[in-house]
């Protein structure tokens, strides 16, 4: 298979997270050391690097870690890995072979035996869940909230609403608490949280947030900036003063990769296949599928 910069790997691993490092490293152990991770940001280790709260890495690494520390930890396993940062698969130009951009060589073709997609997931958008009112800079899902406040330092709002109540819903709690941000409720549309309901509690007692379950969020109030929320609650509006708007989870998998049809056989790791996983689950979830890739290219 012909490539314009005649590249050619067994193993082609898109997406440097846990899930992806994880994997490279867990083939490169197996013996299969022709791996290729490439990961579009400028550094690896996916979403954990700017989750700075604690409550990483129990189920891959059996202890208990920061975000950061979880990357940083995931990144030195992966010392020996041939890890591209700032690497952003375009497409697919025919089964196993990859347009490929970096700065530093443009577009170019990569082509591999088996490639693995690890590109995980995303909360849906606003759009998606039919949120009405203005778009306003207030709005904005858990990953944006978490990038301003762990990685540059800024607190977008004091007074923010969080909907809704999966994990991580009461990450992002757990993000505004770290900034000194005291939500004024969570609005879960659910009659119960997706969470463990002792979650719930917690925000209750530990953060003095209010969870409201069987509520609906209606639109958002505002012109130039937030002021509320109007929600519904059977059968009953109200208007929540607040002077934001977090909408988390209902994740979504992140394989438009995979529209056109001519990746042909894909491994799928992480959450970009299956229910929606914690970082270390999908850590030692791809290290599993690896044991069973490295059977198959002997």
């Amino acid at each position: 298979m012909e490539t314009r910069n005649g590249e050619q790997h067994q193993v082609v691993v898109i997406g440097g997270g846990p899930a992806g490092l994880s994997m490279a490293v867990r083939l490169r152990e197996r013996g299969i050391n022709d791996v290729v991770v490439l990961e579009r940001e400028q550094e690896a280790g996916g979403v954990p690097r700017h989750c700075g709260h604690w409550g990483f890495g129990w189920e891959s690494h059996r202890r208990l870690m920061s975000g950061p520390e979880f990357a940083g930890r995931l990144r030195e396993e992966a010392a020996s890995v041939d890890v591209r940062t700032g690497h952003t698969v375009l497409s697919f130009a025919g089964p196993g072979l990859m347009r490929v951009h970096s700065a530093a060589t443009g577009i170019v073709q990569i082509a591999a035996k088996r490639v693995v997609l690890a590109t995980g997931a995303r909360e849906s958008s606003r759009a998606a869940r039919l949120i009405g009112g203005a778009r306003l800079p207030q709005v904005m899902n858990t990953g944006t909230l978490q990038q301003l406040v762990y990685l540059k330092g800024i607190s977008p709002f004091r007074r923010p609403v969080i909907i809704g109540g999966e994990w991580v819903s009461f990450s992002a709690l757990m993000t505004c608490a770290h900034a000194g941000i005291r939500p004024a409720a969570m609005i879960v549309a659910e009659p119960s949280l997706d969470a463990p309901w002792l979650f719930g509690v917690g925000a209750r007692l530990r953060y003095g947030v209010a969870v409201h379950k069987a509520t609906r969020l209606l639109a958002i109030q505002g012109t130039s900036h937030v002021t509320g929320v109007e929600v519904e609650a059977q059968g009953r509006r109200r208007v929540i003063a607040c002077d934001g708007v977090i909408v988390s989870g209902r994740f979504v998998p992140e394989d438009t990769l995979l529209a056109g049809g001519a990746a042909g056989t894909v491994t799928r790791v992480g959450n970009v296949e299956g229910e929606l996983k914690t970082a270390g689950r999908c850590a030692a979830q791809a290290r599993a599928a690896a044991d069973m890739m490295e059977k198959t290219l002997r």
